[in-house]
């Protein structure tokens, strides 16, 4: 099928890359000439893996880019919308840029005897949106008939977008019933598995389902669902920091009880890992956006309410975790693994690492961080000399008075403890991920300050260190 993909950002670029890769002919448009351009020539603007190599393989042929939307329109049959949906401080979602979006997909159909087009919110989207988009079309003279409006939404994780669009737990899409079967046929072959078989497929995941359920709904369901699982997933995060809270001040280990909650298959364990509090594009922009949504219903959501302000404590919490280490942190040296809101990717919007950082700062702290990907993107969030970022991780930590991590990057978790302790002005270990067993770093003669645990200050740790020898 020829699909037209408006919006290159996270959701747009890897929709239309993976479209590509499942055997349609995709046009992805953006109003950056510049962008463009670099994508056009196979440059990657986002850190995501698997997604440079399936631009090297289909640009040119199933994959092309421009910055005309009537280009777009005219050669598709599907157009789906993934432009940006930014909230405001009271959580409504502005749809101007795809209003604007809407009214130039009008403009393409007015007059027009073409087969029926197809357009798809991709974005995320307060429920309604779907019937507003109509009256946005009509408004604009795009003939009745001439096109119809489902809802698509995504439920992409970064730093694994890629494998999460090809291998998904489910796809939704809300419209009536004919609209939601040429949707289906678009996703053929990753519904029926078929993608999966092929000899130069993306690996597929471990628990990747083998067919993939297919909901349709109506619009407003559709839009709902997407806010409302986001909604539930920060609740689970908030669920398991409130928690490591109240382990510490009984001494238990929070790891020991997120085990123990998270291998009931009824709660499960993913997004029960303590920590910062969420971050990202999604999870702070969906809570507020289902907030104001059932505000508007005339209902109440102080659930809500609570989950965001848990994870704005969250830092609070950790910083006390700091202090406890260091006592006072004004001319204090730290090293800071992890700029990215999380690890395998470079996206630093509503980073709890950044927010994190800045609170260092306000306590007169000197902050020297290390990313693999995002420092690029961190050191606009900066000022110029607020803070130092290094291209290697053993450079940021030498002379520091303690090493924080904020990011949960794999390579964090396999630091080299004899290295650091011969840069490193002390041994503290501050550990924000809970990316290590308290008795592990100990015995490598690290204090060690973790989330949810006992603290192993420094004369614990070199007790440690004693035994292992």
């Amino acid at each position: 099928m020829e699909i037209a993909i408006i919006g290159s950002g996270y959701v747009g670029l890897v929709a239309a890359a993976c479209f590509a890769e499942i055997g349609h002919q995709v046009i992805c448009v953006d109003n950056d000439q510049t962008k463009v351009a670099a994508l056009s020539r196979g440059e990657a603007p986002i850190h995501e893996r698997f997604l440079p190599e399936l631009l090297a393989r289909h640009r040119k042929e199933r994959l092309r880019f421009t910055t005309s939307i009537a280009e777009a329109v005219r050669a598709s049959e599907i157009i789906f919308i993934a432009v940006g949906t930014p909230t405001d401080e009271a959580g409504k979602a502005d749809l101007s840029t795809v209003e604007q979006v809407v009214q130039a997909i009008a403009n393409e159909l007015r007059g027009s005897s073409a087969k029926q087009k197809i357009v798809v919110e991709k974005s995320t989207v307060p429920v309604g949106t779907s019937q507003w988009v109509r009256r946005v079309m009509r408004e604009a003279g795009a003939r009745e008939g001439s096109f119809d409006v489902v809802c698509n939404p995504e439920f992409l994780r970064e730093g694994c977008a890629v494998t999460d669009f090809l291998y998904p737990h489910r796809i939704v899409a809300g419209g009536n019933e004919e609209s939601c079967d040429r949707l289906r046929l678009i996703y053929a072959p990753i519904i029926d598995g078929s993608y999966a078989e092929r000899a130069d497929a993306v690996p597929q995941p471990d628990g990747a389902n083998a067919a993939v359920p297919f909901i349709a709904s109506s619009a407003e369901s559709a839009e709902l669902i997407k806010n409302a699982s986001n909604a539930f997933l920060a609740m689970k995060i908030s669920f398991i920091n409130a928690v490591a809270n109240v382990c510490e001040a009984v001494g238990a280990d929070v790891e020991q009880v997120r085990e123990g909650v998270g291998s009931d298959a009824r709660i499960g364990s993913e997004f029960l890992r303590p920590g910062l509090g969420y971050g990202g594009s999604c999870f702070p922009k969906d809570l507020l956006a289902f907030r104001s949504t059932a505000a508007d219903a005339g209902y109440d959501f102080r659930l809500l309410d609570e989950v965001i302000r848990i994870n704005a404590q969250q830092r609070e919490m950790f910083l006390r975790k700091v202090h406890e280490a260091l006592w006072t942190l004004k001319g204090k040296r730290l090293a800071v693994l992890g700029l990215a809101y999380k690890g395998g990717t470079d996206d630093v919007r509503e980073s709890p690492a950044i927010a994190f950082i800045r609170m260092l700062l306000k306590e007169g702290a000197n902050v020297v961080a290390y990313d693999p990907a995002a420092a690029a993107k961190a050191r606009e969030a900066f000022g110029e000399d607020e803070i130092t970022l290094c291209d290697h991780l053993y450079s940021a930590a030498e002379s520091a008075d303690a090493l924080i991590i904020l990011t949960d990057w794999e390579e964090f978790g396999q630091l080299d403890f004899g290295r650091l302790r011969s840069v490193m002005k002390a041994a503290v270990l501050i550990d924000g991920r809970n990316m290590y067993e308290p008795e592990f770093v100990a015995a490598r003669g690290f204090a060690y300050y973790s989330i949810g645990r006992t603290s192993l200050p420094r004369a614990k740790a070199a007790t440690e260190v004693d035994r292992a020898a």
